[in-house]
């Protein structure tokens, strides 16, 4: 018999994280879509560009699968008409919405930022330009980041991926502490 989490919690706290599915799976959707922007980059720009798997923005939003991921997850595992899966989806959709609408515009706005003249900009503190009184043509400025934010089509292909990713693997295979229990790896945990 499963021993419930709270009390897994309270005698062995790693063994009640490697237990949570929910956040696992969540995890594993947002791995994936991560991942999978190195896959678009190959296939549509031809590129092998692995910094891809560290940058945010583009196709898919891995925050977006992560979020969807883990509440279809939790709302599977604890039903969809508990507070807590209400919660969850209120900030899924917040963040879903901020991704393409707030961190999106402050992308688009770093990009206007960063074609303004390098002459506009002030020297910055420490550097040789900063000693003297006047401007410099060419200060040294770091570009913005300007892939902040995503697509609302971006948003909507991770914010589908999470499920499909997170509901199966969460039905199907279980936490990696019952796969271990399942695959004979002895964790020692419980």
């Amino acid at each position: 018999m499963e021993m419930p989490l709270a009390a897994l919690h309270d005698a062995q706290p790693l063994a009640a994280l490697l237990a949570n599915s929910t956040l696992w799976w969540g995890l594993v959707a947002c791995g994936l879509a991560q991942a999978s922007k190195l896959l678009i980059e190959l296939v549509l720009h031809r590129r092998w560009r692995p910094a891809v798997l560290f940058e945010t923005g583009g196709m898919p939003s891995s925050h977006s699968a992560l979020l969807t991921g883990t509440t279809a997850a939790l709302g599977w595992q604890q039903g969809f008409a508990d507070p807590l899966f209400a919660l969850a989806a209120a900030l899924c959709f917040v963040v879903l919405y901020d991704a393409s609408g707030v961190r999106r515009a402050a992308g688009l706005t770093a990009g206007r930022v960063n074609q303004l003249p390098e002459a506009l900009w002030p020297p910055e503190p420490g550097s040789a330009d900063a000693d003297s009184s006047t401007l410099s043509p060419t200060p040294s400025r770091r570009p913005l980041k300007e892939n902040l934010g995503h697509t609302r089509l971006e948003v909507l292909v991770g914010s589908l991926l999470g499920p499909a990713i997170a509901l199966p693997g969460l039905v199907l295979l279980g936490s990696p502490l019952e796969l271990a229990h399942a695959w004979g790896v002895w964790l020692g945990l419980g």
